[in-house]
């Protein structure tokens, strides 16, 4: 009689074992296709920036990441989220290093969605490779992408929590901000060695001054460029004289260009500038991250320069 309570026994935990591991087992819809993720990773590599965020998000630190843009570390938003416990260098998001991230050992490997397909093959034999489907230009597809690797972690709670989180505080900034009477035009502008850029409304930063009461401008200057439009003559900086104007640089030329360029009268006798409401953003952050880490900074910005 015990025999057989006994085998019963082994026989409910092996059930249970079983459906446990079929309840972790995830099968995700990625740009390679189907890709089946077990269990929990525990050894992650990020090989993009809104991956490494997300992860982050989800309250894992990665292995490995790639550098930031016109960097040669990881993001300086991303610093404050991390500990002594930091992620090794795997290269740049347009060159990876794969022998370095096969030295991590990884169970999954987070990549973005432009990943080229002979770096996918090399990648995927090396643990379960994500990569999220290109989509069309548009300021919440940070939301899809950190689903997606929310869900191969098997954190997507996590990463829900994390976009409620962002969603709320913007309403309330929103609230906070009409009630105020802030409002008006915005231009988000990239300043380059070469000059200004004028940045997509379809960004996350953006985006974010749409949600929260701005007119972000424009969109007739970017036309089909998609990202940002050409390069803007300093004589042409009456197209970007809104109401707010927020000026991203991304290294230290771009910003010796701007410091040159605010001793032009072209700069000086624009209405933002004498209204004194010009804003200096953090052009990495504010042009090229992705993701509910990189939201939050944003909105710190907006608050700190709309509500000082």
């Amino acid at each position: 009689m015990r025999a057989a309570t006994l085998r019963n026994s082994i026989v409910v935990l092996l059930m249970s074992g079983l459906l446990v591991s079929a309840a972790q087992a995830r099968t995700l819809d990625t740009a390679y296709g189907d890709v089946e993720v077990e269990g929990t990773p525990e050894r992650v590599v990020t090989l993009y920036e809104g991956a490494l965020d997300a992860s982050l998000a989800a309250g894992i630190t990665p292995l490995g990441a790639v550098t930031t843009r016109g960097g040669d570390n990881v993001a300086e938003y991303v610093e404050a989220h991390l500990g002594e416990d930091r992620p090794a260098i795997m290269g740049v998001v347009r060159e990876i290093n794969i022998e370095a991230v096969l030295a991590q050992q990884p169970d999954l490997i987070l990549a973005p969605a432009q990943l080229p397909d002979e770096q996918y093959q090399l990648l995927s034999r090396i643990a379960p490779t994500v990569v999220p489907h290109s989509q069309p230009l548009a300021a919440d597809n940070w939301k899809a992408e950190a689903r997606l690797y929310g869900e191969a972690l098997n954190r997507e709670d996590a990463i829900e929590d994390a976009i409620n989180a962002v969603d709320q505080r913007t309403s309330a900034l929103a609230e906070t901000l009409a009630d105020a009477n802030v409002s008006g035009t915005a231009f988000l502008v990239r300043w380059m060695p070469g000059g200004p850029m004028v940045m997509s409304e379809n960004l996350i930063a953006t985006g974010l001054l749409e949600q929260v009461g701005l007119d972000v401008q424009g969109a007739d200057l970017i036309g089909e460029r998609g990202v940002h439009s050409d390069v803007l003559s300093l004589e042409n900086l009456s197209q970007v004289d809104g109401d707010w104007l927020f000026l991203a640089t991304l290294n230290e030329d771009g910003r010796a260009a701007l410091d040159a360029a605010k001793q032009s009268p072209a700069f000086t006798r624009l209405n933002v500038v004498q209204q004194e409401q010009v804003v200096p953003v953090n052009g990495q952050l504010w042009s090229s991250a992705n993701g509910p880490l990189a939201a939050q900074a944003i909105l710190d910005d907006i608050e700190a320069a709309l509500l000082p």
